[in-house]
């Protein structure tokens, strides 16, 4: 009789488990993290879809890869109209000078990054930290900073000069499309494993080519 009410009690110890899972997955869109402490949902297989398109069976780019990735057909994820303004790390955008101890420091806690994937600033209510958007003449933004007058459907894009704001950007209306929303959180690996991506190399060449040796 005692055995019988132990496993009772740890069938219902397993399901009240499995019930907290459930729920916090369907309620974040995060899944546990796997032995290896890496999310077992990655961006990448948010980008399953579209990598189906330029990888072959042994995660090689295929010959038909464009050069551009505003070339692809981005209406498989859902859209949201911004208006999308461009900042800087300087006094002009953040009111710090090269020698202030959060020159270049995001809210998430990371560097300003312009990459293939770059650090952008949105409002947490619509896009929470760590969102990954695709920004057709920008490439990929991942939201990993806010901003007074960055509310409601903004984003602010980082550029690393003011030159490159108004000469590769301005202020724009457009459709951005979610690749994969935010949990709240962004971490220094984490946009650096987006940005190494071996099947993402060939878009990301215009980055590492502009960059000082």
């Amino acid at each position: 009789m005692k055995k019988k009410k132990w496993m009772i009690r740890l069938l219902m110890i397993f399901l009240v488990i499995w019930a907290i899972l459930s729920t916090f997955q369907s309620i974040s869109g995060v899944k546990a993290a796997g032995q290896n402490g890496q999310t077992a949902n990655p961006v990448w297989k948010s980008l399953k879809p579209l990598r189906n398109e330029w990888l072959s069976s042994d995660d090689k780019p295929l010959k038909k890869q464009p050069s551009s990735l505003d070339a692809y057909n981005w209406s498989v994820y859902p859209k949201k109209q911004v208006t999308a303004t461009g900042y800087t790390a300087g006094v002009e955008s953040t009111g710090k000078s090269p020698d202030h101890p959060g020159y270049g420091i995001t809210y998430s806690g990371v560097k300003v990054k312009r990459d293939l994937y770059s650090t952008i600033a949105a409002d947490t209510n619509v896009f929470p930290i760590g969102t990954v958007l695709y920004i057709p003449g920008y490439d990929f933004g991942v939201v990993a900073d806010t901003g007074s007058a960055i509310k409601g459907n903004r984003l602010d894009l980082y550029f690393e000069t003011v030159s490159d704001v108004y000469k590769n950007w301005g202020k724009q209306t457009l459709n951005v499309y979610v690749i994969k929303m935010g949990n709240g959180t962004l971490t220094e690996q984490e946009l650096a494993e987006m940005n190494e991506d071996k099947a993402m190399q060939v878009f990301r060449q215009q980055y590492i080519k502009s960059k000082p040796e």
